[in-house]
């Protein structure tokens, strides 16, 4: 029987599988009964594509490990068990002084699915991945066994855990390194762009000052204004300019799933002309809470359910440095031409800071995000074409957002799959690892 609470964020693939919990009193997994089957991780269901599913086998949720065990607020270093999220985190470390130094666009994640797919956030220019800032974890084997991971000890299990999709085994706590602040508030900067050639000039111009920069597209716009959008960048405040400033309460919700997506050409232009013209100015300075900066999707409960049963595919490629330009463009103007265009559409660049995990998905250059609604083949031949041109410059997809990347494509852009292996737990395994190293 199909169990509908333990499936991936963008509803894609709908799988059958068998779902064990695991909590803080739990000296062991639980897989008594169960008959040799293999068993994955399963932290809050995030992942976007079959990382987080073990069709036809068992999950593990790890929500039950949800304690703080140790804090260092003299110099901000953090042990927790891995079914923390980060929004539990924040929301006690922040009023102390302390932030992530690394968060990607939800807060919903835990700490446990943040290493084993090694996530990036607005500052990868500065601060590289979240397993940069890991000082260490403790990994439960399926055999009992326990390894203590470090970039010291037992580094090479550290290396293939971190980004290592939860195959090397469960994390059952870690420890990470924060990074100070002086408030919750953010020094935000939106600047309205033309096109893409203007995105690169900004983006290059914004690395060197400001921690965090991204930019969200248009998607559907042609011609001389290919690229166009809103660049957004900002620092954290050192000093409170405006304190009625207040942490917003999300409160909204997509209270039902739709039969039919509710994301599709016409309303997408309507949305993308709207937001793209909601700025009169070309740029306005201001400062922002943190949750809208960083969380702007979050405000709305259970969004995905937008895009209706049959789900949605979310694409996200990492294009290196010295094709990125022509690249992007190329990739932009295939999607405008079908006018099969995405609701979220974020591009950013990446930094030059080397990630400790074996399949980490940054590399220098640029990456693209995407959300296309699931329309079957039409979709996923659009996708097609994409990889086409990720692969003919030297890029890579993001596991971890991936649903139907062919084994042949991610056998060539993570080339460390077959070292890997060596460190993949005997009884772990996921639709995702199954698929992708399957036979080409």
């Amino acid at each position: 029987m199909t169990n509908r609470s333990y499936q991936s964020w963008a509803g894609y693939p709908v799988v059958n599988h068998e779902a064990r919990k695991m909590n803080w009193q739990t000296d062991s997994l639980p897989l008594e009964g169960s008959d040799g089957k293999s068993f994955l991780p399963y932290g809050n269901g995030r992942s976007y594509g079959d990382v987080c599913l073990n069709d036809g086998g068992i999950v593990i949720d790890c929500r039950g490990l949800n304690h703080f065990i140790e804090f260092d607020a003299e110099h901000g270093v953090l042990r927790c068990e891995a079914g923390v999220t980060l929004q539990e985190i924040l929301h006690f470390t922040v009023p102390k002084g302390w932030f992530l130094s690394v968060t990607p666009g939800t807060q919903f994640v835990t700490v446990g699915g943040a290493i084993a797919n090694d996530v990036h956030g607005k500052n990868h220019h500065k601060a590289g991945t979240f397993g940069q800032h890991v000082n260490r974890f403790e990994l439960l084997r399926s055999d009992g066994s326990r390894r203590i991971c470090s970039a010291d000890e037992n580094s090479e299990w550290y290396q293939a855990t971190i980004g290592g999709l939860g195959l090397t085994g469960v994390i059952t706590w870690a420890e990470i390194r924060l990074r100070p602040v002086k408030s919750a508030l953010i020094d935000q900067e939106v600047i309205r762009y033309s096109n893409l050639a203007e995105f690169f000039e900004i983006a290059r111009a914004s690395d060197q000052d400001y921690e965090h920069t991204v930019a969200w597209i248009d998607c559907l716009a042609q011609g001389d204004q290919l690229g166009r959008g809103l660049f957004i960048r900002g620092n954290y405040s050192d000093t409170v300019q405006n304190s009625s400033i207040r942490q917003p309460k999300f409160n909204l919700t997509v209270p039902v799933e739709p039969p039919f997506t509710l994301i599709n050409s016409m309303t997408l232009k309507m949305f993308n002309t709207v937001y793209y013209n909601k700025q009169r100015k070309v740029q306005t300075k201001g400062q922002v809470h943190y949750k809208p900066f960083f969380y702007p999707l979050d405000a709305i409960y259970q969004w995905n359910r937008i895009y209706g049963s049959k789900g949605f595919f979310q694409y996200q490629c990492a294009l290196p440095v010295e094709q990125m330009e022509d690249a992007m463009r190329e990739i932009l103007e295939r999607i405008s031409s079908t006018g099969l265009g995405s609701f979220l559409t974020v591009l950013k660049l990446f930094g030059d800071k080397p990630s400790p995990g074996l399949l980490s998905f940054p590399m220098p250059g640029a990456t693209l995000a995407l959300d296309f609604p699931n329309y079957g083949q039409k979709t996923l031949d659009l996708l097609n074409q994409l990889d086409e041109v990720t692969r003919s410059v030297g890029g890579r997809v993001n596991p971890s957002k991936d649903a139907r990347m062919s084994s042949a494509d991610f056998q060539l852009h993570f080339t460390n799959w077959r070292k890997m292996e060596d460190y993949i737990d005997p009884r772990i395994s996921s639709s995702f690892w199954r698929r992708v190293t399957a036979e080409s």
